[in-house]
């Protein structure tokens, strides 16, 4: 009987245990730190924009969709007079634990002209966190490749196992994305055929971003997981960036947070399961506007 009663409490406990684990890690939000958006006073007053463009005096935006591996890619060429129309932002503009929203809702909160998921930084409790210029998260991943936006906006890959995140800030790194891996280093794929995101599958919606020139830019979303479109390997992905004369990419979260964004409409197809039309909520995007 008494032995009974210790495996009734201790089988109650764990199963108490996991389930707070469990909300801890996906439900209940832990705000930690504000984040201020940085925004310019530029008032527009000559864009022209049609469904597939967007151009003022700093600003060029141009979308063309595209059909190669037996899926459907979006890809958004842009051209800046200043590094500083590319800007990323936080759902909330809160850093913390499972605060999320939608790239569309987050690109509207910032007036974003086009955005796309970032690397969801909220999904893991290591990798360097930084923002605006802002130190974040300085818990470093081991062997993790990080994409460094610059002041001046231009990019390099680094691995935080090589340096800290406040150097970083030092010699002027503005954004930090740490999800990956690297797609593309001076215009030479960095992945192998077989490289892949822990146990993601092969063929994936994904997301990516890379630098063809100085302040000349390219966003690049892919469907997936349906049978309109298959989704893409981490290698294909850098093949077809190569052949946009892109010298760095950058994978960002994939599956069902790979959303573009175009003038407040969401123009790819975003799906987690494959049935589903629909964004998922995310913590982070990058984004081109004031």
């Amino acid at each position: 009987m008494k032995k009974s009663f210790w495996i009734y409490l201790y089988t109650c406990f764990i199963l108490m245990f996991t389930t707070y684990t469990l909300l801890d890690t996906f439900v209940l939000t832990k705000a930690y730190q504000s984040v201020t958006s940085v925004t310019t006073n530029h008032v527009v007053t000559n864009a022209t924009t049609t469904s597939s463009s967007y151009q003022d005096e700093n600003i060029q935006i141009t979308i063309t969709t595209d059909r190669a591996y037996s899926s459907n890619i979006y890809i958004a060429d842009i051209v800046l007079t200043s590094s500083q129309y590319l800007k990323t932002a936080l759902a909330d503009n809160t850093y913390g634990k499972n605060i999320k929203d939608t790239t569309s809702n987050i690109a509207q909160s910032n007036q974003a002209i086009l955005a796309i998921n970032g690397d969801f930084y909220g999904a893991r409790n290591a990798g360097y966190v930084i923002r605006n210029g802002q130190l974040l998260r300085d818990i470093a991943k081991t062997n993790q490749q990080d994409l460094a936006i610059y002041q001046d906006g231009h990019f390099e890959i680094i691995n935080e196992s090589e340096t800290s995140a406040q150097t970083l800030i030092n010699q002027g790194v503005k954004d930090l994305l740490s999800f990956g891996p690297s797609l593309l280093i001076n215009g030479e794929i960095s992945v192998q055929e077989n490289t892949e995101v822990d146990q993601a599958k092969t063929s994936n919606p994904r997301t990516a971003i890379g630098m063809i020139d100085n302040n000349h830019y390219v966003f690049i979303v892919s469907d997936g997981r349906t049978s309109q479109s298959q989704g893409l390997s981490l290698y294909q992905l850098a093949t077809y960036m190569k052949t946009l004369g892109v010298k760095i990419a950058y994978n960002l979260d994939g599956g069902g947070s790979s959303t573009m964004v175009f003038l407040k409409q969401v123009i790819n197809q975003p799906t987690s399961n494959g049935r589903t039309i629909q964004e998922r909520e995310v913590s982070d995007i990058i984004y081109v506007g004031y």
